[in-house]
């Protein structure tokens, strides 16, 4: 049975790292001693280490130890017993890159599939969609495919914002963007606005947080899901 939160971001304005998440990851992680942190995302260029004991610090809080992957000699056997696994954000790219180096899509899809509990925020949350295509990061790498863990049936566009009326800003907006990429694709996509996130049990999927989302589906006009809707 699939057990995920898949977040739009780690932090929302005028909060610490994953604290608005934090209640929810106290019941979500309830029985787990220890995390799996994947932190290839390495936002701004931090390293591994910098970025694990940065996770480490939120879920000691709750009774939690972090191991990040890096730290074992094989990362694939270090996902295949896990018992809970975070994967964070940063540059989507980047993360795709790595886990398609180091061989673990198939071995991390599996072990998600079979019920380890998955936190996903960002780039984390990009990868469990269909394909990575939707992310708002600079190709800083080119990973040798976009196809991504799958795990739910539609893509995510993280940090999604609405244009902002009174904004000079003369760039494209992320609506506009995603009409792009129905140009050539037909896999809906979630803009998951800050503070949101979606809890999926199964093939339960729910949008928790403040905000409701915006789903964008080919040839149609975009929809509001409202927040405790199933989608």
């Amino acid at each position: 049975m699939k057990k995920l939160i898949i977040a739009s971001t780690s932090t929302i304005h005028g909060s610490s790292y994953l604290e608005y998440l934090l209640p929810s990851l106290t019941s979500f992680f309830y029985g787990v001693s220890t995390l799996l942190f994947i932190p290839y995302a390495r936002p701004g260029g931090i390293s591994f280490n910098e970025y694990t004991k940065q996770a480490a610090q939120v879920f000691n809080k709750i009774g939690i130890d972090v191991k990040g992957i890096h730290e074992f000699r094989n990362s694939s056997i270090a996902v295949k017993n896990a018992e809970a696994i975070f994967t964070g954000g940063g540059n989507t790219f980047e993360l795709v890159n790595q886990l398609h180096k180091h061989d673990l899509f198939s071995i991390l899809s599996d072990v998600i599939n079979d019920g380890t509990p998955y936190l996903g925020t960002s780039a984390g949350s990009n990868i469990c969609g269909i394909t990575m295509m939707n992310t708002n990061d600079m190709p800083i790498v080119y990973p040798p495919s976009f196809l991504t863990l799958g795990i739910i049936p539609f893509n995510i566009n993280a940090h999604y914002l609405d244009p902002d009326r009174s904004s000079t800003h003369m760039g494209e907006t992320r609506e506009t963007r995603i009409k792009e990429y129905h140009i050539y694709n037909d896999t809906s996509v979630l803009g998951l606005r800050e503070g949101s996130w979606l809890e999926v049990n199964d093939s339960e999927i729910i949008l928790k947080g403040t905000h409701s989302a915006r789903w964008f589906e080919k040839n149609k006009l975009p929809r509001e899901i409202q927040t405790n809707t199933k989608l």
